[in-house]
């Protein structure tokens, strides 16, 4: 099981857009939650943060082995999103990975990650 938290800074003036790729991917819950089955993706949450003028969006995840890569993907909601993705997130930054401290899954949590 792999569990990360990465932050990642969004592009100067593209806070608009990413407002509508939040939207769109609380509005397609539903293919997005299908998408996740096959990166064996069990929790996916994304933070939202204004640091000093920068907005950075941190994702959160509790991912499985052996999953599809989104990159890899067919399904028409990974590819939108990805899209926004390129449009929003500075590559010129190099992402943050958080470190893990604690890790609190109950045990039948975690059997049904298995």
């Amino acid at each position: 099981m792999n569990i990360e938290c990465t932050r990642f800074r969004v592009k100067q003036g593209k806070t608009k857009k990413v407002n509508e790729w939040l939207a769109f991917l609380n509005e397609h819950l539903d293919d997005v939650l299908v998408t996740l089955e096959g990166e064996k993706m069990f929790v996916e949450t994304i933070f939202r943060e204004v640091l000093n003028g920068d907005e950075f969006l941190y994702w959160y995840s509790v991912q499985g082995t052996g999953g599809v890569e989104v990159e890899a993907s067919e399904h028409w909601v990974d590819k939108k999103h990805l899209e926004y993705w390129d449009e929003c997130i500075d590559k010129t930054y190099r992402p943050v990975d958080l470190k893990t401290e604690v890790v609190m899954i109950p045990n039948k949590v975690k059997a049904s990650m298995e």
